[in-house]
């Protein structure tokens, strides 16, 4: 007999579950990289290339991780791979000027903002640069925030009064259990290998008691690694919703020859389990008899 996964879930944005929540928009802000990026991502390229055509075993698995977190560096700031404590300016990277200008609009129109990333050091040079350079309120919380300081921000940014701010997250520490809805643009500077983990940061804005639309922004960097990361993402979703479908509407549109498969499998399976609910259900009956006999 052939056995087949069947998973139930339900999503926020069913109706059913959630009647009153606004729409969530996705964008993909394309960024090419700059004169000094590009030398710098062609130079590291060239170099593992090179080396790990000489490597093996542990010692050239070691040596790919490492060089695709350095190529991630490269595309989000090369200050940031560098390491040498230079200039967090726009002029060094298409990504972080691109990012100012969509901050500056939002914060123009009223409106407050999420930015995430998985690296402390980009989450350090946002914040001095857009509380120092912009001057715009920021809050920041990382995996060194403490709770009682972390959960002072969360009030603070909520907060009605509040002026209209930019909130910087890492995202492990920040991405899971709190609620942000006064923002309803969200910022991912860098992209994730796990769709779930961006989705979760996400739904820091977009959950229950956001009022309004809540616009998602991913910047990617062209001809890069970064869009080798983004079509596995996306390969991963489309798997995602073919496993796990919103509804039982495909059974329809099996084929005669995929019906006499089911035929012997799948809907006897499902015979089979109705009977068997039928039989607990019974015995359930059962000893509440019993109990309240005793009773």
């Amino acid at each position: 007999m052939l056995f087949l996964p069947f998973i139930l879930r339900r999503v926020k944005t069913d109706p059913s579950i959630i009647n009153d929540l606004p729409d969530k928009v996705e964008q993909k802000v394309y960024c090419n990289l700059t004169k000094e990026q590009a030398s710098l991502y062609e130079a590291l390229v060239k170099d593992v290339t090179e080396k790990i055509k000489d490597s093996e075993g542990i010692e050239r698995k070691g040596l790919i991780l490492s060089t695709l977190l350095k190529l991630k560096q490269i595309c989000n700031h090369p200050a940031q791979f560098l390491q040498d404590g230079s200039e967090f300016s726009g002029e060094r990277s298409h990504k972080l000027s691109r990012l100012v200008e969509m901050v500056e609009e939002a914060i123009s129109e009223g409106e407050s903002l999420l930015n995430f990333s998985q690296f402390k050091e980009i989450c350090d040079g946002l914040e001095r640069y857009f509380k120092q350079t912009c001057h715009y309120n920021t809050y920041y919380i990382h995996g060194g925030t403490n709770r009682v300081k972390r959960e002072q921000m969360i009030s603070q940014f909520q907060a009605e009064e509040t002026e209209p701010s930019v909130f910087i997250l890492s995202l492990k520490a920040g991405g899971v259990g709190i609620t942000l809805t006064k923002a309803n643009h969200v910022f991912h500077f860098d992209r994730w290998w796990n769709p779930a983990v961006e989705d979760q940061a996400t739904d820091r804005a977009f959950r229950i008691g956001q009022k309004k639309n809540v616009f998602v922004h991913k910047f990617i960097a062209i001809g890069t690694l970064e869009e080798r990361i983004d079509q596995m993402i996306e390969d991963k979703k489309k798997l995602s919703s073919s496993v796990v479908g919103t509804d039982e509407s495909w059974l329809t549109q099996l084929d005669n020859e995929s019906l006499r498969i089911y035929k012997g499998s799948y809907l006897s399976l499902l015979w089979e389990g109705c009977y068997l609910i039928k039989l607990l259900l019974k015995k359930l009956l059962c000893l509440l008899l019993v109990r309240t006999f005793h009773l």
